[in-house]
């Protein structure tokens, strides 16, 4: 996920960068006004990486 939001900053994805520390291997500290917006990429990525179930016919 890291990666992720590395790519996204570095790429002006949003619009913009917003990462505003690199803090460890694990943690970014990033601007609190992005929220909304990264969530969505995120929730978007999610949707694209995941797979439906399907349901087993008894």
């Amino acid at each position: 996920m890291k990666q992720f939001l590395l790519h996204l900053d570095e790429t002006l994805k949003l619009g913009r960068k917003f990462i505003i520390q690199d803090l460890d291997e694990n943690h970014l500290f990033i601007s609190g006004d992005i929220l909304d917006i990264l969530q969505a990429k995120i929730d978007d990525l999610m949707d694209q990486i995941s797979f439906p179930l399907a349901e087993k016919n008894s």
